[in-house]
């Protein structure tokens, strides 16, 4: 994936098919399931050709970008399939509203859906796609951005449903961006695509997450070739990204349900193997929060908190938790702008309603 020569990174369909795996991954259960977009993404690289990848540093600094992204709960979008044009909608009405050329599209979060969506409308707009986000996993309300911590506004910003509704929202902060649209998309079915964050390049290189669209590429390229081998992908994955194994075991029950546009719910898990006649219970909220080995915290928010398949290293999202399932969860740093006092704030365990504190993910596995 690296550069030779200053030659162009180009997205291609068995790139795609390696970043759907790998911001999967990354998404830690939210993000929404990868295969709708990833269908989307591949129609409009079929039919458009290739995407230009480039990084943040090529981005010059007046120029216009924009995020594309999915909002809602990612069990609707399960059953409550896109009709492809709600992104390309919310896009061009927020490009008309802006009045300026958008110089290149990037993804909101690594995940599942989300980190397709870009691609598609890179494909079918003509556009680079730029190698960064605002998370470097995936969030579930809008302001948990890092573009929020260094003041960008995530407004103006333009929602669409598959019914043909739109909406364009100016709000005086980020909060109130998250509680206007959330109530908009619950009334509009549940999940909508969004255009959002709109900024200039200068404002990007500061609040981004570098390198996260090869990042995901270079975990699903490993865990591929892993399987492709008749190599371990569990371990290839600890080879591949700094990254810890928190327990083994199978979904003994899991309780979901979907309440005001996100899915709430928490599985509890039975050890195999090495940690049997052990538990460990995840909360989640969309993305996985808090994981618990015997009742003892073991990993929090922001860290990621990732489930795969024991076997495949297949990464599983909190939809698509089963009982009876043999999963690995694995625990990886978070970025670092996320550990600084305002990320903590923002979107550590506190914030999410949990009377526990921060501690890196490495540092709690030393006591396990």
């Amino acid at each position: 994936m690296e550069r030779k020569n200053n030659e162009m990174k180009k997205i291609d369909v068995q790139m795609v098919e390696d970043i759907a795996t790998g911001a999967a991954l990354l998404g830690t259960g939210g993000g929404g399931d990868p295969y709708v977009g990833k269908l989307m993404a591949i129609q409009a690289l079929k039919k458009n050709g290739p995407v230009n990848l480039i990084d943040i540093d090529e981005v010059p600094d007046e120029a216009l970008i924009v995020p594309a992204a999915m909002m809602g709960a990612p069990t609707v979008l399960v059953e409550k399939i896109p009709s492809g044009k709600e992104i390309f909608k919310a896009f061009d009405s927020l490009k008309s509203y802006l009045g300026d050329e958008i110089f290149a599209v990037l993804p909101i979060e690594a995940g599942g859906v989300n980190s397709m969506i870009p691609i598609a409308v890179a494909a079918e707009k003509k556009l680079p796609l730029i190698d960064a986000d605002g998370m470097g996993r995936a969030f579930p309300e809008l302001q948990m951005v890092t573009f929020h911590l260094y003041g960008v506004s995530a407004t103006p910003m333009v929602l669409a449903d598959e019914k043909g509704n739109s909406l364009l929202l100016n709000t005086i902060n980020n909060f109130w961006t998250e509680n206007i649209a959330r109530n908009a998309t619950v009334v509009m079915g549940g999940s909508v695509m969004v255009a959002i964050y709109p900024m200039r390049g200068k404002d990007l290189k500061k609040a981004g997450i570098r390198n996260i669209v090869t990042k995901s590429a270079k975990i699903g390229q490993a865990i591929r070739e892993a399987r492709k081998n008749g190599n371990d992908p569990i371990e290839t994955l600890l080879n591949t990204i700094e990254s810890y194994v928190l327990f083994k075991g199978k979904i003994n029950d899991v309780i979901r349900r979907t309440t005001g546009g996100f899915v709430r719910g928490e599985a509890h898990i039975e050890g195999i193997d090495q940690y049997k006649g052990e538990t460990m219970t995840i909360n989640f909220q969309n993305e996985n929060l808090i994981a618990r080995r015997n009742g003892k915290v073991v990993a929090t928010v922001p860290d990621l908190i990732c489930t795969v398949d024991a076997h495949t290293a297949t990464p599983i999202t909190t939809e698509g938790l089963r009982y009876g399932q043999r999963i690995c969860i694995l625990g990886i740093p978070c970025d670092k702008k996320w550990r600084s006092e305002k990320g903590i704030a923002n979107v550590g365990p506190r914030y999410f309603g949990y009377d526990i504190d921060y501690v890196p993910v490495e540092e709690l596995i030393k006591n396990c």
